[in-house]
């Protein structure tokens, strides 16, 4: 089997996992930096590999825009492109579609949308979205699905239901013509919606249940719903999807969420908080939030955490972090966002330890509350 769960807690559904791909075994519960247009902004795929990174997530719809796909093909997939020598997950360009262009319409084929970049107008449809991915050389391709804002009318996310139904079945008929599944080690990962109704999340799970080999990613969350009622879903959700199957919850990315999802079952992650928080000087510590811009760290001569090892830590100063952030040098971007990155990998780390030896469930409601207080 490509995922196999390798243990398990016993007050909570957290386990620890393994999915195999072509390039390479990830251990979860992992997360993955965001890397919009191949690079994880400010990081090497060097950096990335010394601070554990296993997996990144690369957005096809802003790949095939800039710099387009028929560069990415002349050399060989993206992992050629960008030097990254590990697991590349590839969203399906649909989330962006509905929350970045001006969209044109929408149709049972596909989404008409004008680019963000230049107002060209273009026709993404389900089997060109598994076309990029492929091009791209993806090791999990997700399904092209209708993804609603939160609170929408009923009888509007039963229409995304039936819409991502019929593109999954899409993606996955070209797929399997295009041998797509039958790639040793590539996935293909459709996606669950219903926003926070209980019935139609049954009903969103039970027309793609089909499509599920060893994954399946919990879309339509963390879209502007109540944090409660997210986590009320999610736990739900362990009623309906088999136990066996690795569930991805798309764009959660708060420790304290994560560690929250992890017991709830959750095995894989992705957000852009660790990046894009850190070059807005915000890191992240065991004791909290640091604010790095603030006055009282400029005579403040320790490190960003006392114990962290990542070359940030263990080079430079909350002075000198902040000193470099005050003359806009992007030094001061690059250090934060390693940091940042690293924590989140020690993160990961140190919850596949507590899941081992289960002290998980204690360790979890003790530290969710210290990490998401803030340090002024």
């Amino acid at each position: 089997m490509s995922f196999l769960i390798l243990n398990k807690t016993k007050n909570s559904y957290a386990r620890i996992g393994q999915l195999s791909t072509k390039r390479g075994l990830i251990n979860t519960p992992a997360f993955m930096p965001i890397g919009t247009y191949g690079p994880v902004k400010t990081l090497s795929p060097k950096d990335l590999n010394d601070i554990g990174s296993q997996i990144i997530l690369s957005n096809t719809y802003h790949l095939y825009l800039r710099p387009g796909i028929e560069l990415i093909k002349k050399i060989k997939g993206l992992h050629n492109f960008i030097g990254w020598k590990k697991p590349i997950l590839t969203d399906s360009g649909g989330f962006q579609i509905f929350s970045l262009a001006k969209l044109n319409k929408i149709t049972n084929d596909g989404v008409y949308f004008n680019s963000t970049i230049d107002g060209k107008k273009h026709f993404l449809t389900p089997q060109l979205s598994m076309k990029i991915q492929k091009i791209l050389g993806s090791d999990i391709i997700m399904s092209f699905d209708h993804c609603p804002p939160a609170n929408i009318e009923t009888s509007e996310l039963e229409k995304a239901i039936k819409r991502t139904e019929l593109w999954t079945k899409k993606c996955y008929e070209y797929l399997s013509l295009d041998n797509g599944l039958n790639e040793s080690g590539t996935h293909f990962f459709p996606i669950i919606q219903g926003g926070t109704n209980k019935k139609l999340r049954e009903v969103s799970f039970n027309s793609i249940q089909k499509y599920i080999k060893n994954g399946i990613a919990i879309g339509g969350l963390a879209v502007g719903e109540d944090k409660n009622a997210m986590f009320d879903i999610i736990s739900y959700l362990n009623t309906i999807i088999p136990y066996s199957k690795l569930r991805y919850l798309m764009g959660v990315g708060k420790p304290e969420d994560i560690i929250e999802a992890v017991s709830l079952g959750v095995d894989l992650f992705d957000c852009v908080i660790p990046t894009r928080n850190a070059r807005n000087g915000q890191l992240f510590t065991w004791i909290g939030k640091i604010n790095i811009i603030n006055s009282k760290f400029k005579d403040d001569f320790k490190p960003i955490a006392e114990k962290c090892k990542c070359y940030t830590c263990i080079t430079f100063t909350r002075s000198y972090i902040r000193h470099l952030f005050k003359i806009n040098d992007t030094l001061g971007l690059r250090l934060a966002t390693l940091h940042n990155v690293y924590f989140y990998m020690e993160l990961m780390k140190e919850i596949r330890k507590r899941i081992a030896n289960d002290t998980f469930f204690e360790w979890s409601n003790q530290i969710k509350e210290i990490i998401s207080s803030k340090v002024v």
